[in-house]
């Protein structure tokens, strides 16, 4: 019985680490490193109470360090889907039935768990698999995951808090149920905080889910499931399964009780999606919430009043900042003729200064790219830059797979603003600038709207306030996370609610209370205290 009203304050952002030299932290994760790479894990799928094994098995390998094993995964197939679908909805009843106060104990145990005993661990997972250095990992797989779990237990709290006004004579209440049915998680390689808070997200309103993360993330994400299962997750309520994309997409885009997808991922696999869920739309017990958030083309627009200094450590680290494996990362620049000079010096001298290997050494910025197909599609891009006229390689332009998959932070400068690496999105540490006249900032403006279909980040950088508020109101549609004298990189849950628009996505803002809503179908009640006992009303009296 649960007859307290409770309250969940609002959350402070967790502390970040700095590893500095000397400190308890840099031991305590170095340990945690070396520990790790001793260890040569089995990672089964989790569906229901059981971990399967499925004995086809695929290796895991830092990026950094493609000789070395991590361990195995255990790939699934079409029946481990519907396994794991059936798992979930016999799950269903008893987790939606469960009282808020006990389903937000659990997440909140998850996040005291990942802040304490798990913290290193968890950093040196995402570190050793994804190839971050403990900075990154450190924003990333502890504090942003962590926060994550807090504050939507805080914003999940609130809403189930707003309820209607009542008439004389009634009582109105709204219940807020979650969906009928299941939830596809479908989550990316590049950050481990994404790849919990998809499935968490949906779980926390009382749904039940089939999470399928990247291959290339399941090392950090087993050992979420791990996590979430010490705070006393029922069996069932998340089912982890690895599987291609179109076999997942295959068994619950067709499946009855498929209730909603939440995706992060390239627009076309999205795309995709929802050409294949409006295929079967009536098929399906209830409309199914379609919510994701797909790929990035962000810009940095500098106004000729702009500080050169701020641009340059906004672009150094924006664009290059975990190799550029960042939907928001500052992938194109556009530079005004009286500035340009001093940031294209300034910038190139710093990104020189980037030291690049492997994640264990802390003194490197730069560590390696996340696969082979990634290493060559990058790779691809620069290749292409350097036999094109219209384009010059500033820095880097090296790539080296001989021990890790890496390629150096690369600036293209090109004389085409429409050219390829300014329009498509590459998902690496290469930047495109192109430099235009110092009276043209409105053109400049009208170019940053026109040239790219996504809508995810951008920044302007102008110590004119007039300019400024022109530049915003022409690029109201062209970043869903606008930045002003900062990089389009790093929102901050609770702080800067993230997601795009146009190609990048359904703009449904992790991070904040906008999310959770997609993952509640609300119930409105009236309850009558007096009935009326005859249908006449006073209007039909003829007096």
């Amino acid at each position: 019985m649960s007859n307290g009203h409770f309250h969940f304050p609002q959350p402070k952002n967790e502390t970040v680490l700095q590893f500095a030299p000397g400190s308890k932290e840099k031991e305590q994760l170095k340990k945690a490193l070396a520990s790790a790479k001793k260890k040569k894990l089995d990672i089964p799928m989790y569906i229901g109470s059981e971990e399967v094994r499925t004995g086809k098995k695929f290796e895991i390998r830092p990026p950094h360090e493609t000789k070395h094993v991590l361990g195995h995964f255990h790939q699934g197939e079409e029946k481990h889907v519907k396994e794991a679908i059936n798992a979930a909805l016999k799950a269903q009843e008893k987790w939606s039935q469960m009282p808020w106060v006990q389903r937000a104990s659990i997440f909140l145990k998850a996040a005291d768990l990942l802040a304490t005993k798990y913290r290193y661990e968890m950093l040196a997972a995402t570190m050793l698999g994804q190839s971050k250095n403990p900075f990154q990992a450190e924003i990333d797989s502890t504090c942003e995951l962590i926060d994550f779990l807090r504050f939507n237990v805080h914003f999940l709290n609130e809403i189930y808090q707003q309820q209607p006004i009542s008439g004389e004579g009634m009582y109105n209440r709204v219940e807020y149920r979650p969906l009928e049915g299941f939830v596809l998680a479908v989550t990316p390689f590049n950050f481990t905080a994404i790849g919990g808070n998809l499935p968490t997200s949906a779980a926390m309103c009382g749904n039940v889910v089939v999470w399928k993360p990247a291959n290339t993330q399941i090392y950090s994400a087993n050992l979420f499931m791990q996590i979430l299962r010490e705070a006393g997750l029922p069996d069932g309520v998340i089912n982890l399964v690895y599987v291609s994309g179109p076999t997942v997409g295959k068994v619950c885009f067709s499946h009855r009780d498929f209730a909603g997808v939440h995706f992060t991922g390239s627009t076309g696999v999205f795309q995709e999606m929802w050409k294949q869920i409006g295929n079967n739309i009536a098929q399906y017990r209830t409309y199914p919430r379609i919510v994701g958030e797909t790929g990035g083309k962000d810009f940095v627009l500098v106004h000729p009043s702009a500080h050169a200094d701020a641009v340059v450590a906004a672009l150094a680290r924006g664009a290059f900042e975990y190799q550029g494996q960042k939907c928001s990362a500052a992938s194109r620049a556009y530079l005004p003729d009286n500035l340009a000079a001093e940031i294209k010096k300034k910038l190139v001298a710093e990104v020189k200064t980037m030291k690049m290997g492997s994640t264990e050494n802390f003194s490197n910025f730069v560590n390696a790219v996340i696969d082979e197909k990634a290493f060559n599609t990058i790779k691809k891009y620069i290749d292409g830059a350097k036999k094109d006229k219209r384009c010059k390689i500033l820095v880097g332009g090296k790539c080296d797979a001989s021990k890790g998959w890496f390629i150096e932070p690369t600036i293209i400068e090109t004389t085409d603003p429409k050219y390829t690496t300014m329009c498509e999105e590459i998902f690496g540490p290469v930047l495109t600038i192109y430099t235009y006249a110092e009276k043209d900032f409105d053109k400049a403006c009208e170019l940053v709207d026109s040239t790219s279909d996504y809508a995810l980040t951008g920044a302007v950088f102008s110590q004119d306030r007039y300019e400024l508020e022109k530049a915003m109101r022409k690029l109201t549609h062209a970043a869903g996370n606008f930045y002003i004298n900062d990089k389009p990189t790093g929102a901050v849950v609770g702080q800067q609610p993230f997601g795009g628009g146009r190609a990048s996505g359904t703009n449904d803002k992790a991070g904040s209370m906008l999310n959770l809503y997609r993952w509640l179908s609300a119930r409105t009640i009236k309850e009558t205290f007096n009935p009326p006992v005859d249908y006449r009303y006073p209007f039909l009296s003829q007096a």
